[in-house]
């Protein structure tokens, strides 16, 4: 038995996804056993490479944190050094010179040297206001809050300043302006005493963002953010420039003055540490680039294995899922007519296992006996190289319990990935089914057919005892006669030729009634025929005995118009003269109106619209009846649908059916004023329909 073989597209996605494995395999030392040892020895080594780079990135980043801090710590000693010997001065120029000169001169020189003095004031020991001078840099600070509203932090830093006798600083707080804006302030209480008495306060008022900007700015803010913040992180004053680097670095320290304590917090941005601090660290790196570089392609080349892989995997995956729930048979034979694949549909429909029928040769077990023979010449042509029709053909197969049943088989050749081919693929679809269906189908079709023939007939049964009253009368009325004429003894050659004269008479009357009935004999006796090519004029005459029939009783005017030179039409004679025996019988029925004096119904037979390939002649029934409502002409051709008290509904149905069947259309039409048309078409007997006929 052969063996499934493996798809050709499946062996060479199978091949790529490993090549590159085995290609790195063999550039390793020690082939594949020392596989799992050197990706152990790499995976080591880069670390510690990767260690030691972050280290000596943690020793720059280091470096420049201890320098930032190291500005702090400056920052913080200038700060505090300068404020102590603004405040000596200060104290120095109080003692030396007269209230006077100090509040009209000196007092605003010192407001213009110091910009981040806002507002010098004496107070009495009761902090009750004596002298107070603004800078002349920008408003009074104290236009819009009152001053007395802030004194709460002035006198805490100047009892404290009692206490200590010297300069003490207030808490800052913050003083809003009229624009809208605002700042934070804090002040600074300088006791005044005469002879180890005190006698007042002096009071320097300080902008924190001018305190920055004039005492660090120029030395720490350049290439820092300098800024004041309480214990929370919340800013108070923010100074200096931030330059767009790649890191921040931070460091905060306490500015510890008389009385208050402030934030000092510095903010730095520096570039990316150096990663190259000497050689060392640069051999590092480079020798780390170049195992990240390693490692990144053995994790593309192991990434792209794995997902070739899971490809190849849920691709065959999806096939099986895929064949396993088709319930059509798939079958594939190589070129010498073995199988080499049957689908579970397949081993279902015969009755095999695949396992049996793989790598089998003709004869098949599924081959009816009888018809061996006869599959081994049609497999050897199929082997020969002759292509099977696109739109298959149909065969008998035999199941393993011995029951034949038909299939449709559609077999193309077996392409591969190369281009060549390597057998035969057919998909083997059961029909026994649609074959069942197709015969219940028809039975029905007949039984319908019959049902309307015994219906058309029943209806005309009245009609029929009413012509054939006419010529017994007239048979009765002559026999009759000849008998009396005949009891005469005294008869005379001129009563001999009345009798003859009678007796023509009643044969005429015979042969009509004869023909009479032998017309509805013929319609309810005739069976389904081939198509056949008929002239329209034959239809017609065919059914205009049944039709005058029933015209004598409605007392209806049956006129026929039959165009010159029409072709002859290919149909089935009895199909069709069932149709227009219906639509006459309609129409006459629906001038069968107390209203409708003038009734006429016209009969008609002309060309239709053709093309080149098919021509069709138009049959037409025109009734000048009452005409067809909205409602009704919905539902007119739907079976069972019917507006008579003792029809069945299946007249127009089975007409429309008929028609189609033989690739004509039925339509109706309302006429102006009154009456309807129905029209059909009939396919014209034609070289074209000849030629298939024949194929």
């Amino acid at each position: 038995m052969t063996p499934i073989t493996r798809p050709h597209w499946a062996r060479a996605l199978l091949q790529r996804s490993t090549s590159w494995w085995q290609s790195f395999e063999e550039a390793l030392p020690g082939g594949r056993g020392w596989r799992t040892l050197w990706l152990a020895l790499i995976t080591l080594v880069m670390g510690v490479l990767i260690t030691l780079v972050w280290l000596a990135g943690r020793y720059e980043a280091s470096q420049l944190q201890a320098e930032l801090e190291s500005d702090t710590t400056e920052a913080v000693s200038d700060l505090r050094r300068q404020m102590e010997r603004q405040s000596q001065s200060l104290q120095g120029l109080l003692s030396n010179t007269s209230t006077e000169t100090f509040w009209n001169t000196e007092a605003p020189a010192l407001l213009r040297e110091h910009r981040e003095w806002l507002r010098i004031e004496s107070r009495d020991p009761e902090l009750n206001l004596k002298n107070q001078v603004d800078t002349p840099l920008r408003k009074p600070i104290f236009k819009r809050v009152l001053r007395t509203d802030s004194l709460n932090e002035t006198v805490q830093a100047c009892a404290k300043a009692r206490r200590i006798s010297g300069p003490s600083y207030s808490s800052s707080y913050f003083l809003p302006q009229n624009d809208g804006m605002g700042f934070e302030v804090m002040e600074m209480c300088l006791p005044e005493t005469q002879d180890g008495v005190l006698v007042g306060f002096t009071i320097v008022t300080y902008g924190l963002q001018d305190l920055l900007n004039e005492l660090l700015g120029d030395s720490f803010g350049r290439r820092n953010e300098i800024s004041f913040t309480e214990p929370d992180g919340t800013r108070l004053a923010i100074a200096g420039n931030q330059s767009r680097g790649l890191r921040v670095f931070t460091s905060q320290q306490l500015v510890n003055l008389p009385g208050n304590t402030l934030v000092l917090r510095m903010d730095g941005r520096r570039g990316e540490a150096n990663i190259f601090p000497n050689v060392l660290t640069a051999l590092v790196t480079a020798m780390s680039i170049a195992l990240v570089t390693v490692i990144v392609l053995l994790v593309k080349d192991s990434r792209r294995r794995l997902k070739a892989e899971r490809d190849l995997a849920e691709a065959l995956a999806f096939r099986k899922a895929m064949e396993d729930s088709l319930v059509t048979g798939l079958r594939a034979r190589d070129l010498e007519g073995r199988i080499t694949y049957v689908n579970p549909a397949f081993c279902q429909m015969v009755g095999f296992e695949a396992e049996t029928l793989n790598g089998r040769n003709a004869p098949m077990p599924y081959w009816p006996p009888e018809m061996v023979d006869e599959y081994r010449q049609r497999q050897a042509i199929r082997l020969a190289g002759n292509v099977p029709p696109r739109e298959g053909f149909e065969s008998v197969f035999m199941r393993q319990d011995g029951t034949r049943f038909p299939v449709l088989i559609i077999e193309a050749p077996l392409i591969s990935v190369q281009g060549e081919q390597t057998g035969w693929m057919g998909a083997v679809i059961d029909i026994s089914e649609q074959r069942r269906i197709e015969e219940v189908s028809r039975a029905s079709q007949e039984r319908l057919q019959a049902t309307a023939r015994l219906a058309t007939v029943g209806e005309m049964a009245s009609l029929l005892s009413h012509e054939l009253n006419q010529p017994l009368a007239a048979i009765a009325s002559y026999a009759n006669g000849s008998l009396n004429l005949l009891q005469n003894p005294s008869a005379v050659p001129q009563t001999l030729d009345d009798v003859h004269m009678a007796l023509r008479r009643i044969a005429e009357q015979a042969d009509r009634a004869g023909r009479v009935i032998n017309s509805v004999h013929d319609f309810v006796r005739r069976r389904d025929q081939d198509r056949e090519t008929l002239p329209p004029q034959a239809l017609f005459d065919a059914v205009s005995p049944l039709v005058q029939l029933q015209a004598r009783k409605l007392r209806v005017t049956v006129n026929t118009q039959i165009d010159p030179q029409l072709p002859d039409v290919m149909c089935d004679r009895t199909m069709v003269e069932q149709v227009l025996l219906n639509l006459a019988r309609n129409g006459m029925q629906a001038m069968d109106k107390p209203d409708c004096r003038d009734r006429r119904l016209l009969l008609k037979a002309r060309r239709a619209a053709s093309n080149a390939e098919q021509a069709w002649v138009e049959f037409s029934v025109t009734d000048v009846g009452e005409g067809i409502s909205d409602e009704v002409a919905s539902q007119l051709f739907t079976p069972f649908f019917t507006t008579k008290s003792e029809g069945m509904g299946l007249g127009l149905s089975l007409c429309r059916t008929v028609v189609e069947q033989h690739g004509g259309h039925l339509e109706f039409e309302s006429l102006t004023p009154k009456g309807t048309v129905f029209r059909f078409t009939l396919p014209v007997k034609s070289r074209l329909h000849l030629d298939k006929i024949a194929a």
